[in-house]
């Protein structure tokens, strides 16, 4: 079975300045990017059905994000979740084994792309419903601080759904409560095909949260360090019981908004401007001229997560299909 670890970051510094801490980074971009890829490939071929939203040129989000979590704290996710998932320390193949609608998938082949879960990392779900995932986020942190823990709940979401009611109600809620939850908006310009130039009449949405009374920060969100140090300052204020942040995290999906979309709306130069803000190209220019790693180390890693994400398509193909006898199972209550 081929995973990912959750990363590891130092308390000092940034990610890219620490041997380790950048090697975990670089495979936690790289195993988002070729899952990715592979699953882009997997459904042109008519191998994988349903639907998918892949988060490729967004992949710095997840990682710097989930760099700054321990294994204990929680996450909720969006329907572009695959990267989030997998920075939290999901296994690939069981993920792989999800989208191929496998007996052997977290939720046995019936939830898909978007509704993967995997408690046990602290992934609370993937979400459909746009916003669907930030009250959720709320609800699990005032569970944590019921329970007196020092647990701390990200919510991510798009730059779409801080249009939604469920947005604003649980910012209130959060700020009101002091509730340990940190709010990461990952701005890609696009609502599906609505630019944000249409939709919002603010310059950045993280001005929002000083309407309920606690910090908002925009970051590069195609830059791993940038969005790990945001992040770790907003989850230290969070455990030490000193309520929530939003982080806008400036950024750009590659791909259209899924499968289904023709990218009508979006100019070839725009495209080619972001592509050429790569993320992963980026961090590993960076770690390279930092002296950080050598460019031998960044390829072993790099083949390293070819190789997980091929041997997850492989153990995922062969495994059973999700069994049709189970489909009522746990929909209804076994009766006394």
């Amino acid at each position: 079975m081929t995973s990912i670890n959750p990363l590891l970051a130092t308390d000092t510094g940034s990610i890219s300045e620490n041997a380790a801490s950048a090697s975990a980074a670089l495979e936690s971009l790289l195993s988002i990017r070729y899952f990715e890829e592979a699953v882009d490939g997997l459904f042109a071929r008519g191998l994988m059905h349903g639907t998918m939203h892949l988060s490729i040129g967004q992949e710095a989000v997840a990682t710097g994000v989930c760099a700054a979590l321990r294994r204990t704290d929680f996450i909720t996710s969006t329907h572009r979740g695959h990267g989030h998932c997998i920075a939290k320390g999901a296994d690939l193949t069981r993920m792989m084994a999800e989208l191929l609608a496998k007996q052997t998938g977290y939720c046995r082949g019936r939830g898909g792309s978007m509704h993967i879960a995997d408690v046990e990392t602290g992934n609370l779900g993937a979400n459909g419903i746009v916003a669907g995932g930030i009250p959720i986020a709320a609800g699990a942190a005032l569970a944590q601080k019921m329970k007196g823990k020092d647990n701390v709940v990200v919510s991510f979401f798009g730059d779409g759904a801080t249009n939604e009611g469920a947005f604003h109600e649980a910012m209130n809620l959060a700020a009101i409560w002091d509730l340990p939850v940190v709010f990461v908006c990952e701005n890609n310009k696009y609502g599906m095909s609505g630019s944000t130039e249409f939709s919002m009449r603010i310059d950045q949405i993280s001005e929002r949260a000083g309407s309920y009374g606690f910090p908002g920060v925009t970051v590069d969100g195609n830059d791993v360090d940038a969005v790990f140090e945001a992040t770790k300052t907003a989850v230290e204020r969070a455990r030490a019981g000193e309520g929530p942040t939003l982080i806008e995290c400036m950024t750009y999906r590659h791909k259209g908004h899924s499968k289904s979309d023709k990218n009508l709306y979006r100019t070839k130069e725009e495209i080619e401007a972001w592509k050429a803000k790569d993320p992963i190209g980026r961090f590993e220019q960076k770690i390279l001229e930092q002296g950080t790693l050598t460019q031998e180390q960044i390829d072993a890693i790099t083949e390293k997560a070819r190789n997980s994400v091929r041997s997850a398509i492989t153990e995922a193909s062969e495994a059973p299909d999700s069994d049709p006898a189970e489909l009522l199972s746990s929909v209804y209550r076994e009766a006394e």
